[in-house]
């Protein structure tokens, strides 16, 4: 398999190749792309984002149709881009439990909210009340690149038949 320069790094940094191993690959004498990373998986990216909220790191990651971040005062959101759900992972530097099932197929998870961003803010609004929430420290302005990069990188059909409805 060919990696281009500007493919998301497979040893799964969330970077660019040319910022990560590609450097390294060539320094060792190889241009053959870099050994299979290990398994990802959507748990394991929960898991650093809300050690992120643990440490109260504001950090914000990439992982397929998925975005996920932490803010300092340690809050972290789990977004998903194609139907704009959302859940929380952490709130107050504690992580809170999220239900999550993955298998090599499929992932199910049961969202509590769903998220946009309107006038620069992070808003949510959660199917059991219908309550909204308004953000005013969170990255909206992050947040809203994330979801357009991967809007671009995935084709709206296949966006479309990502997100599947109960």
């Amino acid at each position: 398999m060919k990696i281009g320069r500007n493919d998301m790094c497979p040893c799964g940094s969330g970077r660019k190749f040319k910022r990560c191993c590609m450097g390294k690959t060539r320094a060792a004498g190889s241009i053959a792309a870099p050994a299979p990373p290990a398994k990802l998986s959507l748990g394991s990216e929960i898991d650093k984002i809300q050690q992120a909220a643990e440490a109260r790191e504001a950090k914000l990651r990439e992982f397929g149709v998925f975005v996920l971040f932490s803010t300092e005062p340690g809050d972290a959101w789990l977004l998903e881009v194609s139907g704009g759900d959302a859940v929380q992972v952490a709130a107050q530097a504690e992580r809170l439990a999220v239900e999550v099932d993955e298998n090599p197929e499929t992932i199910a998870i049961n969202w509590t909210h769903t998220f946009a961003i309107r006038d620069k803010k992070f808003e949510t609004k959660a199917y059991k009340d219908k309550s909204v929430v308004v953000y005013d420290n969170y990255p909206a302005h992050a947040i809203a690149a994330a979801v357009a990069r991967i809007k671009r990188r995935i084709s709206p059909d296949l966006l479309d038949t990502l997100h599947l409805e109960e």
